[in-house]
């Protein structure tokens, strides 16, 4: 299949059950009859999705560190980053 943008060569990728359309050239995204209200469907879910629960606090008599973090925070992937994930 050809790019209706650039005519570069077209892969089709399957994420969660959508069929997706990406140009090898210029990386264009193209979708199917019914795949942009798929996505839009699934986005909806994910963002109502409940917030894991909350980690368990230190123990009783655990050493405290007054609250301070050492590392990295996660960020809440979108759904998007989800979708192309490998």
């Amino acid at each position: 299949m050809q790019c209706p943008k650039c005519r570069g060569n077209m892969r089709t990728y399957e994420r969660n059950g959508v069929h997706i359309e990406q140009c090898d050239n210029c990386r264009g995204i193209f979708l199917d009859y019914g795949e942009l209200e798929t996505l839009t469907r699934m986005e909806s879910q994910y963002h109502a999705a409940p917030p894991p629960p909350p980690a368990p606090g230190p123990a009783w008599g655990a050493p405290s560190h007054g609250g301070y973090h050492h590392g990295h925070h996660r960020h809440q992937r979108s759904w998007v980053g989800m979708l192309f994930s490998t």
